[in-house]
């Protein structure tokens, strides 16, 4: 068979089906009633913290005693919460419900995010259909349009994203494309949305898919399930599953787990639509008890911009401190958490012949009130 070449303008004309924005109204459905669920469940457990406590909870508020007015009754049920909140701090400290309660802020932040990465995403689509299309005309390799085309370019895909998520993990340069996604310390439907607005260059990733020659028809539309996928496995209303499904696909009890700050958790559960490249590379862990999430550096702002580039900047200041281009490669391409003594490491260009001074012989020369490098976390 003939291997079709395409232009740009021969794959802006096959006018994919918007995937994604067919999806846009479910998903915003989801996270309404996630949120109505969310909300129910958090004061569930402050009436059991409270009664436990002694508080009375004979007049709750129903939407019969509200008159079935809903609005009323939203609003007495809230102000009913703040009550069973006030008690509890009042007898027990925070309560462990605390923990299930829905930040209305953070999904807002999250709905920020998510619309600046639809602006992002629109103004660099013709490069990264450029980038792709141009190794699909370079490769000799072709593989028609199939159903099971389609099927075999899944798995390929989410083989490329699991090496792109585990990278973005394990150097500072793609983490800060990424540490967006990880920034809230819910977990929720909303989450999928924080997707940063710098991530697009991580198509490059996906090169090996087009080199395999995959129709780019075929391409695009296993990314764009691929996004989708991951929407649904973010929320804490789905327990474990039905264990071959556990065992081959990536669900919300995985996930959970990979959004983790608990040191056992923490890089692990890369995969995006099939969990079975961490158990063939070693980094699967099993959800044992319900995680904290976030990162290990909190944000601490609703801000869309900050919660975007904060970690750009962050890199840029530790380039500014650390002032010499080897320094610079491993601020970018070494881990997250990596730690740079500025004298053992990198003080050497200061000094003759490039040699560092033992530390009694740089004692001798320290003066009084002199400043001395200490070690700062990049």
């Amino acid at each position: 068979m003939t291997k079709p070449l395409y232009t740009f303008d021969d794959i802006q004309n096959l006018e994919f089906p918007p995937v994604i924005v067919y999806a846009v109204p479910v998903m915003v459905a989801l996270t309404i009633v996630e949120w109505f669920l969310r909300r129910r469940e958090y004061i569930h457990e402050l009436e059991e913290a409270a009664q436990a406590l002694g508080f009375l909870t004979d007049y709750a508020p129903t939407f019969a005693n509200s008159g079935y007015n809903p609005i009323r009754y939203t609003q007495r049920r809230n102000a009913y919460a703040e009550e069973m909140k006030a008690y509890i701090a009042d007898h027990a400290g925070q309560s462990r419900a605390e923990k299930h309660n829905y930040d209305i802020k953070d999904g807002l932040a999250a709905a920020g995010v998510g619309v600046g990465n639809l602006i992002s995403t629109a103004l660099v689509k013709a490069a990264t259909f450029g980038i792709i299309l141009f190794f699909y005309n370079l490769t000799p390799l072709y593989i028609p349009t199939t159903w099971w085309s389609f099927v075999l370019c899944f798995v390929v895909v989410d083989f490329c994203r699991y090496w792109a998520h585990r990278v973005s993990h394990e150097q500072r340069f793609w983490w800060a494309t990424h540490v967006t996604h990880h920034s809230s310390e819910q977990y929720n439907f909303t989450v999928s949305f924080r997707l940063s607005w710098t991530q697009h260059i991580k198509v490059i990733f996906f090169i090996p898919a087009a080199l395999l020659g995959f129709d780019p028809f075929v391409f695009f539309i296993c990314m764009q399930i691929g996004v989708l996928y991951q929407f649904w496995i973010h929320t804490e209303l789905i327990d474990r599953m039905w264990a071959p499904i556990e065992f081959v696909f990536v669900t919300p009890s995985h996930h959970r787990v990979h959004h983790a700050t608990e040191e056992k958790y923490l890089d692990k559960n890369y995969g995006s639509s099939l969990i079975i490249w961490d158990r063939l590379f070693g980094t699967f862990c099993p959800e044992q008890e319900t995680p904290n999430y976030g990162i290990l550096k909190p944000v601490n702002s609703y801000n869309p911009i900050k919660l975007v580039f904060h970690e750009h900047v962050d890199m840029f200041r530790d380039m500014n401190t650390y002032r010499h281009p080897r320094a610079w490669w491993r601020i970018w391409f070494g881990g997250p958490g990596l730690t740079l003594d500025k004298e053992k490491h990198y003080g050497f260009y200061k000094y003759k012949d490039g040699i560092v001074p033992s530390a009694s012989e740089s004692q001798k020369e320290k003066k009084v009130g002199q400043e001395t490098p200490g070690n700062v976390v990049v």
